[in-house]
């Protein structure tokens, strides 16, 4: 039963039709586990907090290159996950997994989990913007539920006012939201392409399976 309902998840999976995290149910057995199971599927679809899980995982496959991964403003963005990073799923043995460490979230540990299931559901980033001396760097957490931007670090200001530091701090905060926006739109267009599922799941896979 375990194995038939393993292979209807990842051809699920692998065909686009379920999200990395999806799981198929059987509907024709079902235990008092199974039916605790669908519920609490059906409430993080109804959140769209699987969404936020896959954007994460998603980012976190593709920020390993260290290439930039969207341009804001013609200047390319970097990002980097550091530090501590929390998996959650909604079916198996481990519903949640916290790592800590500076290269935690690349880390074969995390990949494995991610493999069976998990995804990322809250995590720390590192955000590098434009070119030799205009470069600028921003650290914020991110977390999957309402993609909140949560204890962010802004670069050094560099007005020496008062009032012109706040408009600049503003000004900061509001770019480091652009960051996000961008990302979120890169991810959605790719999420919604039919690459999704033959191309970029696969991909998903494979690297997870690599660690």
């Amino acid at each position: 039963m375990a194995k038939r309902d393993a292979a209807r998840a990842e051809a699920a999976f692998l065909r686009g039709d379920a999200g990395v995290d999806g799981a198929a149910t059987d509907a024709d057995q079902r235990d008092a586990v199974e039916i605790e199971r669908d519920k609490a599927r059906d409430e993080v679809l109804r959140g769209r907090t699987w969404l936020g899980r896959e954007l994460l995982t998603w980012l976190l496959w593709r920020s390993e290159s260290g290439d930039p991964l969207v341009q804001v403003e013609g200047a390319g963005l970097v990002v980097l996950f550091t530090g501590r990073i929390t998996l959650r799923g909604i079916a198996g043995e481990v519903t949640e997994l916290t790592a800590r460490g500076a290269e935690a979230p690349y880390a074969a540990q995390v990949r494995r989990a991610l493999d069976a299931g998990l995804l990322v559901h809250q995590a720390r980033l590192r955000f590098t913007h434009g070119e030799d001396d205009a470069q600028k760097v921003y650290e914020a957490t991110l977390d999957a539920e309402h993609l909140d931007v949560r204890a962010a670090k802004l670069p050094e200001l560099m007005a020496e006012e008062g009032d012109d530091r706040m408009l600049e701090r503003l000004s900061l905060a509001a770019q480091l939201s652009r960051f996000v926006d961008a990302l979120v739109a890169a991810f959605l267009e790719e999420r919604a392409s039919r690459a999704w599922g033959k191309r970029t799941v696969p991909a998903l896979k494979r690297w997870m399976q690599a660690g």
